[in-house]
């Protein structure tokens, strides 16, 4: 009997499995390339890669597609399968500086060391839904470049950095400037320690701030952007002065040392989201006369995590362990974490549910008995 009911639950999961994959692969609609979802559903992909951790836009596409569109489960997936690869080689240590801008504003100055440029972004336009059939919206799409082709002359049409000289595209920091007006701590370090791998090992308080870092740069973005929002406006009591000195989007190279001739060489790009956020230093035993900067970058196009984490990373450094902060980052961000927790409840709890039963039961009957004994 119970060979036959566990047959029948192994039966019952086989088939809920084939009923997802045959609704998603032979359904009414033409099948979803990989290609139309990096290009068109681009920011997705990107938090798939980055709360992934592997930086790989057709394996991220096929985990959205597997996942039906649901990030997390994507981001398990492409965890999972990342967990399997062998590391043949380790990259050397890239310097942000060498990055190739794609979009980079700086909140805090209106003229700053470089240029602005404003990329792909929606920042400036309202939020209003595209109601118009899908010929309508690439006949518009047309026109406009087009128009743009005709009257407007180095326009940046697409990410090619042909369109920008070099200087441009790798403008001068503000951070710099603030340094050269002695309006910074510096938390620079001189020795150079080894980054913390969480990858092989769990990041427990108190961390470092490489662990902390990589924590948030794989965290789930609404999971990072709450923490911060309750750190900003929450009933911890902080409330912090927050600029943005700089956002920055671009391709940064991948090297590493060649095998036959130990000479650094470039494999390949990938693209990443940078920010440095400043804060007032107003604390008792803080630099009064100087800033903060906080630092956050991780893979793809994602300023609000970007963002949450330059801002998390001045609270941690503030903040000195006196509160939950740190262990909140480390311990409550991850998205696979929090929802294998969630999804593992709809799994049969019979056994623990029993017991709880019973001993309701148990309670109510020494409660029972205790009022007839003083009734007596």
């Amino acid at each position: 009997m119970g060979y036959a009911a566990a047959r029948g639950g192994l039966q019952a999961i086989e088939a809920a499995e084939k009923l997802v994959a045959r609704e998603r692969i032979l359904g009414q609609s033409s099948w979803l390339d990989t290609d139309q979802i990096i290009e068109k559903l681009r920011l997705a992909v990107d938090r798939v890669m980055s709360e992934g951790g592997l930086w790989d836009e057709q394996l991220a596409a096929s985990a959205l597609r597997q996942a039906e569109g649901d990030p997390i489960e994507a981001a398990h997936l492409l965890r999972s399968y990342r967990s399997t690869l062998p590391r043949i080689a380790y990259s050397t240590p890239i310097d942000a500086d060498d990055m190739v801008v794609l979009r980079r504003i700086v909140p805090a100055f209106r003229n700053p060391p470089g240029p602005q440029l404003l990329g792909r972004t929606t920042d400036y336009t309202g939020r209003l839904l595209h109601t118009e059939d899908d010929d309508t919206q690439r006949t518009n799409a047309e026109k406009m470049a087009a128009y743009i082709q005709e009257n407007v002359t180095n326009f940046p049409d697409n990410d090619d950095d042909k369109n920008h000289d070099r200087s441009s595209r790798s403008p001068r920091r503000l951070l710099e400037l603030l340094r050269d007006l002695d309006s910074v701590v510096d938390r620079r370090r001189s020795d150079d320690p080894e980054p913390f791998d969480i990858t092989r090992h769990p990041a427990r308080p108190p961390a470092s701030r490489s662990a902390r870092l990589a924590t948030m740069a794989r965290a789930e973005t609404g999971a990072l952007v709450n923490v911060w929002y309750r750190n900003i406006l929450g009933p911890d009591g902080y409330l912090h002065e927050i600029t943005l000195g700089e956002v920055r989007h671009g391709r940064l190279p991948v090297r590493m040392l060649h095998p036959l001739t130990g000479d650094e060489i470039t494999v390949s790009f990938v693209r990443v989201t940078e920010v440095e956020a400043i804060e007032d230093l107003n604390g008792i035993d803080e630099d009064r006369g100087r800033f903060d900067v906080g630092y956050g970058l991780c893979f793809g196009h994602n300023e609000k995590k970007a963002i949450a984490m330059a801002n998390l990373d001045i609270a941690c450094e503030r903040d000195q362990g006196r509160s939950f902060l740190e262990q909140s980052i480390l311990l409550t961000t991850d998205g696979l974490d929090a929802s294998g927790f969630l999804e593992h409840l709809k799994l049969p709890h019979y056994v623990t549910f029993r017991s709880m039963m019973e001993r309701k039961v148990a309670i109510r009957q020494h409660q029972e008995a205790s009022k007839n004994l003083e009734s007596k």
